[in-house]
This record gives structure tokens, sequence and C-alpha cells, in this order.
């Protein structure tokens, strides 16, 4: 039985590791004690690639037009996909440095919204774009998103109609850059 020595992980016969691709030295099987206490830590959240990209590469391609005619022909059901996806993202690009989980924008819509009459999606909403906001900044990309884009476009623009919109739109535009950053640098 043989151990990668990158990952820690158990190998095929072949040495092929499953996790970090074929081109990985093994362990030798005299170290395996001590091989398997070394990686008894829990993993990491994301697994990467060779040369320290993520594994899975996120949607940088969000956009309002996009979610204005995909929610219309869906009857909706693309906003729900929208911000679940958001959610997911963020959980995936953040959690490892800030130890938060955003709730799953599903289980907000269907269950915590609704049992709190609409004081969670508020909650939420405010939790999800300061966390972005702060992982754009963790990350050096210049940026004033945070939760005051939420209630000053969201909220209060909702009094000139278009400030939805906007917010919208600074969401997709922020989303976009952080996850092309997690994408090029993990």
């Amino acid at each position: 039985m043989a151990f990668c020595g990158n990952c820690g992980a158990e190998t095929a016969d072949d040495g092929v590791c499953p996790n970090c691709g074929p081109a990985v030295a093994q362990a030798a099987d005299v170290d395996q004690p001590q091989q398997q206490a070394q990686y008894e830590q829990p993993p990491q959240q994301v697994q990467q690639a060779p040369g320290g990209r993520p594994m899975r590469q996120l949607k940088t391609d969000r956009g309002l037009l996009k979610l204005i005619l995909l929610s219309i022909v869906t009857l909706g059901i693309y906003g729900i996909i929208f911000y679940y996806s958001i959610s997911s993202d963020i959980n995936e690009v953040a959690t490892r440095y800030d130890g938060k989980k955003t709730m799953n924008y599903a289980l907000l819509l269907l269950l915590v919204g609704p049992a709190t009459l609409g004081i969670g999606y508020f909650v939420w909403f405010h939790r999800a774009f300061n966390r972005i906001g702060d992982e754009m900044r963790r990350r050096g990309i210049n940026t004033d998103f945070g939760a005051s884009v939420f209630w000053i476009w969201g909220v209060l623009g909702g009094l000139i109609i278009v400030g939805p919109f906007i917010e919208i739109h600074k969401l997709c535009t922020a989303m976009n850059e952080l996850n092309a950053n997690y994408n090029q640098n993990g």
C-alpha cells in the first residue's frame, strides 16, 4: 500500500493519486504510520490542481440582463438558482479564510425567510454582501462593495425603481471579479 507524497491519500497500484493526479511522487510504504498521522488533520475546503488553482472553476459570466431574461423564461426559477450559486460560491471562496458559512439560499427562501416574516431575507443579504466585500478586500481587489450596496441600492433604491437593478448589477460584477481571482489564485 502506498500513499501520495503530496496529499497523503492512498494511491492505486499504478501510482496514480486519486486527488492529485498522475504526476505526483509517492511516499514509501515504510513511512506509512508516520504519513497517516501527518495527514489525519482535516483536509482543506478546496481541492487544488497542480499550480495552486482550484479543481473547479467558478462562474464569471453573471449579468443583470441574463438574470432578467432567464428568470422570465423560467418563471423565476433561474433567480433562485442565481442566488443559490452566489451563496455556494462565496462559501467555497471565503470559508477557509474567515471560517463562516453563508446560509444556502434555498433554505432561506423556503424556511427561514417565511418563518421570520421576511426579516431573514434582510439579514441574509446584509451578511452575504458584507462577506463578499470583505473577501474582495482580503484578496486585494479594490472595491467599495459591502452591505451598504444592499441597503442603499436594494432597499432605499427601490423608491426610485432602478435601485434594485443597480444593486444586482453591482453584485454580478463583484462576484465575477471575486470568482475570476479565485479561479486564477485559488
